[in-house]
C-alpha cells in the first residue's frame, strides 16, 4: 500500500501535464460530451443553469467539449496548456484538501505514511477561492415560468423547482433536504444556492392535467425523522472505495465531529429554520418544467451546448391566482398514520441448526427448493429474502415476454401503495421480470414477503392501469432501443444465444397492441405451473426459512413443472472466421457508435475462466493506452471477460463518434491493439507475470464489506442454477497453477487461423459514415411518423471486405450449430 500511495500522491505534487497529452485528453472530454448529449437528465440541467443571471457561475457550460477547450481558444489566442498549469497552482494547493485513508494497518503506520508522502503536495498559500457573495442566482424573471421540453427519450415529466439559499450550514436539521429531493452533487447544492426539487413521470393523461397534478404537490408535507435514525444506527459498512470518497467530501462541508454522521443524521429539531425553507417553498416561487414529445412543434427556441428544443411562458392564470390564494387542501392528503413497518426489535435470533460456511439447501421438493445461511459475520438484525419464480412460459414467444413484463409492472404498481410505508421504514423489495422467472428481493430489519405474495396470488387490474402500463413499457422498451449501447448488447446476444426474442421483437409486439384477456390468460398459466427457488440469509432461523418457501407454495396453489426449466439459453457455435454486423443507430441524428469485437472460446473449464480472466486484466491497461490515450478514438474503451449462458469468450468495446471516426476503422484498430497485445504477453516477464496473478488472488480474496455483497454473490448461483458457493476459493486454486506459458498459448489460440470473432457495430450519424451534416434530434422526431422502427442492416465497405457479413440475423444463425448447455462448474 505504501508504494501505491506514494504512485498516487505524485499527482498531486508533480502532475506531468505533458502537451500532447492534454491535447488527447481534450479529445477524451469531448467524447464524454457527446455521450452525454443524449441524455434527458444532462439536458435539463443544462437548460436549468441557462436560467441563472449573467455572469453567474451556474450560468456556464461546464463540460467542455472540442470548441471550447480547444478550436475557440486557438481562434483567440488563448494558450490551454498555461491555462490549465495555472488553474492547477491556484485551485490544487495542499490547505484547500482533505484526505482519508482506510486500511487494515494501524493508526500509527498510516499517520506515519500519510505525513511521509502527502505533505510534499505544494501549497500555493492563498485563501481559498469563495464564491459565497454569488447568491441567489435565480432571483430573475426567467426562472418562475412554465418551460415546455422536447426530450430525447419517450417520457412525460413534470419537475417543480425552488432555488433556495445555501442550505449547508443547516445540515444538522436537513429534514427537507434529506428526503424532498436535494441531490447532493455541485450543480444542486454549492455554497451559492440550492435547489429543491420534486419530479413527477406522468402517463399520457397525466400530461394533459400537469397544472392539477403540481396543484397536488403543492399540497404536501412529509415527516421522516425517525427513519433517518434507525437506518444509520444498523448502517452496513460500504464498499471502502464509495466510504472514503464520501467522508473525504463530508470533511469539505461539515466540522470534526460531524464527519462521519453529517450527511446521515438529523442531529436537531429546529421547527424555524424548517418553517423558513417551507415558507421559501411557495407556488409563487417555482419553476415548472414539462417534458414531453406532445410539446413538438410548439418549442422554438433552443439552448446552445446541447441543442435542446424548449418555449418559454407565463404560468397559466387561473392556476397563478389560484396558488397565491389560501387555498384549499384536498382532504385525502395527510400525513400518514404511525408507520407500522419501523422496526422496533432489533435482537440477534438464537441459531437453530449448525453454521455453515456456505448456503445449505434447507428444504426440497418438486415445487421447489430452499437454500439457507445463518448470518454469523456481520451480526446486524438485517434480513434478506431471494425467490426465483421459473416459468418456461416466458421465453415461449416475444408476445409472451411482453405479457409477462407488463404482468410484472402492473404488480410493482399494485404494491405501491401498500408497501410504501415498508418502503420508507427501509424494508426494501423489488421484483424484477428476469428471463426465465420473476425474482423477488427483499431486505431490511423486518420483512413483507407474505404481502408481495398476497397481491401475487389475488392479482387483479383495471383496463385503465393496464393501459398506463403499457404505455409506458412502450417508452422503457423505446428508450431501450435508442442508446447504442444497449442496442449493441442486444444485437450480440440475439447472434449468440439460441432462440432468444430481440428488443425489436418486444417492441413491434407491443406496438401491435395486447389485449387485456391476453393478459389475464397468460397470468392464470404462469401461475399454475413453477419451480420456485428461494435463498434467505442474515437474521433468520432455518425454521423461518422454510416458512418462507411453505408459505409461497401453499398460498400460490401451483403444481410442479413436467420437465426441468433451463434458465439459461443454448448458444451457437461460431464458426472459424470474422463475422461483421452492422447496423444503423435508432436514434436518428445521434453520434454516438458502438463497436464490440468479441471472441468466442466455447464451453469451457473453471481453470480456463480464470485464465480468461487473467488476460482481460493484462489488457486493461494497453487497451486503454492504445486505444484511448494514443489513438484517442473514444471515451468508453474496456475489455470484459464474456460469460455468455455458460459459454466463454472476451470482446473489446469501443465508444465512439461518427463525426470524427467510422466504426470499421475503429475495428481495424482493436485488431491492430490486438495484434500489438500478443507481442507485448510474449515478452512478459515472469515477474510481471506473477504479479497480475497475486493482483487477482487478492482482489478475489477481498473480504466482503456487507452482507449484501456476500448474498449477491450466492443469488448468483441460484439464479443460475450452478449451485457453486465456493467457487471463488476454487478459481484462486487454479490461478495458483497457472504459468505464463499457458496465458501465452491461451491468447495465441484464440489469434490463430481457427479464431471464431464477432463484430457488432451500432454506427452513429456524421460525416465519417457518409451522413450530411446532422444534429441530434429528439424521439418526437424519432417516431412522429408513426412507424414501428427496425434494425437498418448495413453493408461493409472496403475496409472489412474479407469479412462476412450479416444482414438477416435469424436466417444465418439458423445455418450454425447449436452448442449444447453448459455450465462452468468444474
Amino acid at each position: 500500500p505504501f508504494l501505491l500511495f506514494h504512485r498516487w500522491a505524485q499527482f498531486f505534487i508533480h502532475p506531468l501535464m505533458i502537451r500532447d497529452a492534454i491535447d488527447r485528453e481534450v479529445e477524451a472530454v469531448d467524447s464524454e460530451y457527446q455521450l452525454a448529449r443524449p441524455s434527458d437528465a444532462n439536458r435539463k440541467e443544462m437548460l436549468f443553469g441557462s436560467l441563472a443571471r449573467p455572469g453567474h457561475p451556474m450560468k456556464k457550460f461546464f463540460w467542455g467539449n472540442a470548441d471550447t477547450l480547444k478550436h475557440e481558444p486557438k481562434k483567440n489566442n488563448i494558450d490551454t496548456y498555461t491555462r490549465l498549469r495555472d488553474f492547477w497552482q491556484r485551485h490544487y494547493s495542499a490547505h484547500y484538501m482533505t484526505l482519508v485513508v482506510q486500511s487494515k494497518e494501524t493508526l500509527d503506520t498510516l499517520e506515519k505514511w500519510v505525513t511521509e508522502i502527502f505533505s510534499e503536495i505544494p501549497n500555493n498559500g492563498l485563501p481559498k477561492p469563495s464564491f459565497g457573495h454569488l447568491t441567489q442566482p435565480f432571483d430573475t424573471p426567467e426562472f418562475h415560468k412554465l418551460y415546455r421540453v422536447v426530450p430525447i427519450r419517450k417520457v412525460h415529466s413534470l419537475s417543480i423547482t425552488w432555488a433556495l439559499p445555501p442550505q449547508e450550514e443547516y445540515y444538522r436539521f436537513w429534514a427537507l433536504a434529506l428526503y424532498g429531493g436535494n441531490g447532493e452533487t455541485g450543480f444542486e447544492q454549492n455554497s451559492t444556492y440550492s435547489i429543491f426539487s420534486i419530479s413527477v413521470t406522468l402517463t399520457d393523461e397525466g400530461y394533459k392535467h400537469f397544472y392539477e397534478v403540481a396543484h397536488v404537490v403543492f399540497q404536501i408535507w412529509e415527516e421522516i425523522q425517525k427513519i433517518e435514525a434507525n437506518e444509520f444506527h444498523y448502517q452496513e459498512q460500504t464498499d471502502p472505495v464509495d466510504y472514503v470518497e464520501s467522508l473525504c467530501e463530508n470533511m469539505q462541508l461539515f466540522p470534526k465531529e460531524d464527519f462521519l454522521t453529517g450527511d446521515q443524521l438529523l442531529f436537531e429539531y429546529k421547527p424555524e429554520i424548517i418553517a423558513d425553507a417551507l415558507n421559501q417553498l411557495s407556488p409563487q416561487r417555482a419553476n415548472l418544467v414539462l417534458l414531453s414529445a406532445a410539446n413538438e412543434g410548439q418549442c422554438h427556441l433552443k439552448e446552445r451546448w446541447f441543442g435542446t428544443q424548449y418555449s418559454v411562458e407565463d404560468i397559466d392564470k387561473y392556476w397563478s391566482d389560484l396558488w397565491a390564494s389560501d387555498f384549499e387542501l384536498n382532504q385525502d392528503l395527510h400525513l400518514p398514520e404511525e408507520n407500522k413497518y419501523i422496526a422496533t426489535d432489533f435482537a440477534l435470533k438464537v441459531a437453530d441448526c449448525p453454521e455453515t460456511e456456505y448456503p445449505v439447501k434447507a428444504l426440497s421438493t418438486q415445487q421447489g427448493c430452499l437454500w439457507y445461511r445463518k448470518d454469523d459475520k456481520f451480526k446486524i438484525p438485517k434480513g434478506y429474502i431471494r425467490f426465483h419464480l421459473i416459468s418456461p412460459l416466458i421465453q415461449r414467444s416475444a408476445e409472451n415476454i411482453v405479457l409477462f413484463d407488463t404482468f410484472v409492472n402492473i404488480l410493482s404498481h399494485n404494491l405501491g401503495e401498500p408497501a410504501y410505508e415498508a418502503d420508507v421504514a427501509q424494508l426494501e423489495y423489488k421484483l424484477v421480470a428476469g428471463e426465465h422467472g420473476l425474482i423477488i428481493r427483499v431486505k431490511g430489519f423486518n420483512h413483507k414477503l407474505p404481502l408481495i405474495i398476497d397481491y401475487l396470488t389475488d392479482f387483479s387490474f383495471t383496463p385503465a392501469v393496464f393501459e398506463m402500463i403499457t404505455e409506458q413499457l412502450k417508452k422503457t422498451y423505446f428508450n431501450i432501443l435508442i442508446k447504442p449501447e444497449t442496442l449493441a448488447k442486444d444485437v450480440r446476444l440475439l447472434i449468440l444465444e439460441h432462440s432468444r426474442w430481440s428488443m425489436i421483437d418486444k417492441y413491434q409486439t407491443l406496438m401491435k397492441g395486447l389485449s387485456i384477456e391476453a393478459l389475464s390468460s397468460f397470468v392464470k398459466a404462469f401461475k399454475s405451473q413453477l419451480f420456485v427457488e428461494g435463498l434467505v440469509q442474515g437474521n433468520f432461523t432455518s425454521r423461518e426459512a422454510k416458512d418462507f418457501l411453505n408459505y409461497v407454495v401453499q398460498k400460490l396453489q401451483f403444481a410442479p413443472l413436467a420437465h426441468p426449466c433451463p434458465v439459461q439459453f443454448r448458444v451457437v457455435d461460431l464458426p472459424n472466421t470474422h463475422l461483421l454486423c452492422k447496423v444503423k443507430t435508432l436514434n436518428k441524428g445521434d453520434a454516438n457508435s458502438e463497436v464490440t469485437v468479441y471472441y468466442q472460446s466455447g464451453a469451457r473449464s473453471l481453470r480456463e475462466y480464470t485464465l480468461m480472466e487473467l488476460l482481460v486484466m493484462h489488457m486493461e491497461e494497453p487497451c486503454f493506452d492504445f486505444l484511448r490515450t494514443k489513438q484517442t478514438l473514444g471515451y468508453h474503451v474496456y475489455p470484459t471477460c464474456r460469460n455468455t449462458s455458460g459459454i466463454l469468450g472476451f470482446s473489446v468495446t469501443v465508444a465512439t463518434q461518427a463525426t470524427k471516426y467510422n466504426s470499421e476503422l475503429v475495428d481495424k484498430k482493436i485488431e491492430e491493439f490486438l495484434s500489438c497485445f500478443e507481442e507485448k504477453i510474449k515478452h512478459l516477464t515472469e515477474e510481471a507475470f506473477s504479479t497480475q496473478v497475486t493482483a487477482l488472488i487478492k482482489l478475489k480474496e477481498c473480504e466482503d464489506s456487507h452482507l449484501g455483497e456476500e448474498v449477491d454473490r450466492n443469488w448468483n448461483e441460484v439464479v443460475t442454477q450452478q449451485y457453486l458457493f465456493d467457487r471463488l476459493a476454487r478459481e484462486i486454486e487454479a490461478l495458483k497453477s497457472v504459468t505464463k506459458s499457458d496465458l501465452v498459448s491461451w491468447f495465441h489460440a484464440h489469434r490463430s487461423s481457427k479464431k471464431k470473432v464477432l463484430s457488432v457495430h451500432v454506427v452513429g450519424f456524421g460525416k465519417h459514415e457518409g451522413d450530411a451534416e446532422v444534429t441530434a434530434v429528439s424521439e418526437a422526431q424519432n417516431s412522429s411518423s408513426g412507424e414501428i422502427p427496425h434494425l437498418n442492416f448495413l453493408p461493409p465497405s472496403t475496409l472489412m471486405a474479407d469479412v462476412t457479413s450479416i444482414k438477416d440475423i435469424k436466417a444465418y444463425t439458423s445455418t450454425l450449430n447449436v452448442l449444447p448447455y453448459h455450465k462452468i462448474l468444474k
